[in-house]
Parts: structure tokens; C-alpha cells; sequence
């Protein structure tokens, strides 16, 4: 489909979601999402307006935003200030995400971004078995301790079958804080658990666990119930999990850079999945995932919400 009739259904979407429902948007609580792409060739479909409207539609209040290349998360900052947070992507091209582990500048890159003061993290990282070596090559180890020097997040995707790469890497670095994107994207809850007791430095969301991506170990079944495992997980947890949309789609392909990326139209349907499984956890514990424990680890002197119930502590 032509980018102009993807732009012309898309504000019809838009503006037919906003007028059907009314207030019932606005009705639903504050919604953190801590991982959000924002890429070259999702411009191609979406606007900037268009993605604003759409946090606006789905209550987005604190919006973490990673830009490919790096400089578009501004874009987004720029026109929503009190709610975007940018962190520094690493990806300028088509094969970054692959070999950005080689590329003798990135240090000077990552920290000149840092030094500018306008990301407040760095991600998506990924490190993906097969395609990546291990994280003690000296440009992985120094890419973590440059964020461990700026206090800053690093928002990993890991891929591997057992966790143990993730362990190692986060006991080597304690002091650097890690948002494991999509809980380890293929991992069980017993492998999870492993790296949440073994690393008090890793806090897990779970952006892609949906019915439509990461498939391979769903955290709901058919029916959208919560499965046994991941609940108690979540349960015991509770203080160190957060939410995110991930819009990327379609899927077929790992990141296509030569078709359009509809995933801001997909948005609203990966927020309503989380929102799903939430309305099943004790009231504080949904709070706390969807909004405090976001609020709290991205600054809370940046964004408040209204009504903060008690905190949720976890059980390390």
C-alpha cells in the first residue's frame, strides 16, 4: 500500500478510535511503555502528530523512546516534552543491529550523545546468540560501563536459549542498570527468575509477549488467562517488572529496513494485551507494572501521576 492511503487510513483510525470511545480512553489509568521504536521507515506510514495522537489515545503518560537512527527519538521529545523520554539507539543502518559490537567508535559516539544531556539511556541493544560474541569483547564491556558512568539504563534484548549469558553479563557489570526487553524474548519463567535473584541490577519488562511475536514461551494461553508460572513470577517480582508496546510490525522478517514498519497502528492492540493480563494481578501489583515501577526507575522527578498508591516491593 502506497505511504499516502497508509498516512489517509491511519488518520481515519485515529480519529474513529478517539470519536468511539470518548472518555473511555481517558477513563483508563496512565499507561507507562518503556519500549518504543521510533524508525526511519516507520515515518513512512506514521507522522509524528499521528504517533503523539495515538499515546494521547491509549494514555501513554511516559513513553520511552528509542530512534533508529539515533537522533529521531528527539523528534518525539521535542513535540512531547513532559512525557517522551529519548535513550540513545545504537543502529544507523541496515546492519548495526547485528555488528554494532564491532565499530571501534561507538564508545565516542554513545558518550558524545550522553554528554549532550538529551538521552537519558541507551537500547535497543541486542545481543542475540549466533550474532554476537561474548560480553567481554572490550567494546560490549566498555558500552556498559560508559552507562554505569552516566547512570543512565540499558534497555537489552537478549536471545538465547538458557539465561546464562544474561547472568554473566549483568554480575559483570552491578552497577550498571538493565531493562531486559521482552523478559529474555524466548526464555521460561524458571530461567527468568534465575537472573532476577542473581542480578538485583536487572529490572525485566515484557513488551512482544503478546499472541502475535515472541510465541515461543507465552506468558498467557489461549484464552489470554495468565499461565501459573508466569503469574507467581510476576507475583514475586512485582516491584521489578514493567510494560512496553514494542511497535514494531509486521514480523516475518528480523528487522526489515526495506518495507514499512506499521507498528504505531499495531499500538493500540499491544497496550490493550497488557492491560488484559494486568486486570487479572492484585490491584497494587498492576499498579505498580503499569506505571510506579516505570516512574520510579526513568527518574521520578520527570513525570508524576496522579494518585500513587503504596509502593509494591519485590522479593530479590
Amino acid at each position: 500500500m502506497p505511504g499516502s492511503l497508509h498516512r489517509f487510513v491511519f488518520q481515519i483510525l485515529v480519529s474513529t478510535t478517539l470519536l468511539a470511545s470518548g472518555l473511555a480512553h481517558t477513563a483508563e489509568a496512565p499507561f507507562a511503555d518503556i519500549h518504543l521504536h521510533w524508525k526511519w521507515n516507520q515515518k513512512e506510514v506514521t507522522t509524528v502528530a499521528e504517533a503523539i495522537a495515538t499515546l494521547d489515545a491509549q494514555n501513554v503518560a511516559l513513553a520511552v523512546v528509542t530512534g533508529t537512527p539515533p537522533e529521531l527519538a528527539l523528534e518525539l521529545a521535542e513535540r512531547a516534552p513532559d512525557r517522551v523520554i529519548p535513550i540513545y539507539g545504537l543502529y544507523r543502518n541496515a546492519g548495526d543491529w547485528a555488528t554494532w559490537y564491532r565499530d571501534p567508535g561507538l564508545s565516542d559516539r554513545v558518550r558524545t550523545a550522553l554528554e549532550s544531556g538529551r538521552y537519558h539511556g541507551i537500547g535497543e541493544v541486542h545481543m542475540i546468540g549466533g550474532f554476537v560474541t561474548h560480553w567481554r569483547n572490550p567494546i560490549i564491556k566498555g558500552l556498559f560501563e560508559l552507562a554505569a558512568e552516566f547512570d543512565v539504563p540499558v534497555l537489552l534484548h537478549t536471545e538465547f536459549s538458557r539465561a546464562d549469558y544474561t547472568l554473566g553479563l549483568c554480575q559483570a557489570h552491578p552497577h550498571t542498570r538493565l531493562l531486559w526487553a521482552h523478559a529474555g524474548a524466548m526464555l521460561p519463567p524458571n530461567e527468568v527468575r534465575r537472573v532476577l535473584a542473581g542480578c538485583p541490577n536487572v529490572q525485566v519488562e515484557l513488551s512482544a509477549r503478546d499472541p502475535w511475536r515472541h510465541v515461543a514461551n507465552p506468558i498467557v494461553d489461549a484464552d489470554g488467562v495468565l499461565l501459573p508460572d508466569w503469574h507467581t513470577l510476576i507475583i514475586e517480582f512485582a516491584g521489578r517488572i514493567m510494560v512496553g508496546s514494542d511497535p514494531v510490525w509486521p514480523v516475518e522478517r528480523l528487522n526489515p529496513w526495506d518495507e514499512p514498519d506499521s507498528g504505531w497502528q499495531e499500538l493500540p492492540r499491544f497496550i490493550g494485551f497488557h492491560r488484559s493480563w494486568l486486570r487479572q494481578l492484585p490491584q497494587a501489583v498492576a499498579e505498580a507494572i503499569r506505571w510506579h515501577n516505570a516512574e520510579a526507575f526513568f527518574k521520578p522527578d520527570r513525570i508524576q501521576a496522579p494518585g500513587r498508591p503504596d509502593q509494591v516491593t519485590a522479593t530479590p
